[in-house]
């Protein structure tokens, strides 16, 4: 619960300062797309810092996990980088969603197998906080880095 709760803080928590102080809808924006930068920057740490237990998140049958979880913590910081370029946050966060969309069958497997891996542990309950949390950020993704900030 702690980890979901960074999470959304870094996600949101940018945003969030940018409205208490009234900022401008640029701003605020801008804020947002800061919100998914911290996100995946924290998310790509996570591939380093926790290795192992990331690793026990894959199947065992899949070839070269550790390698898996090392090169996608570096796509993670690299997109975390790329959303913040205005000429690619659109694509870049086109990426972002496929990405979660595709990484939600990895959590869920995690869950099933009480993966050691943040909440995972706690078994299938744990989808219930995953998957409404992998929805708020496909939608977050897609608001601050998909959609023009005009709209």
């Amino acid at each position: 619960m702690t980890l979901t709760l960074i999470l959304l803080g870094l996600l949101c928590g940018p945003w969030l300062i940018a409205t208490l102080l009234r900022l401008s809808p640029a701003s605020k924006h801008l804020a947002g797309t800061i919100g998914v930068t911290l996100l995946f920057l924290f998310a790509g740490l996570g591939h380093f810092i926790v290795t192992d237990e990331m690793v026990s998140m894959l199947p065992e049958f899949l070839p070269l996990r550790r390698i898996a979880v090392y090169l996608s913590g570096i796509v993670e910081w690299i997109a975390a980088i790329f959303v913040l370029i205005p000429l690619l946050r659109k694509s870049t966060g086109w990426f972002l969603i496929a990405l979660l969309v595709l990484l939600l069958p990895v959590n869920i497997y995690a869950a099933m197998m009480h993966a050691p891996a943040g909440g995972h542990a706690w078994g299938p309950i744990y989808l219930l906080i995953r998957v409404p949390l992998q929805t708020i950020m496909i939608v977050w993704v897609y608001y601050f880095a998909v959609r023009p900030a005009d709209q």
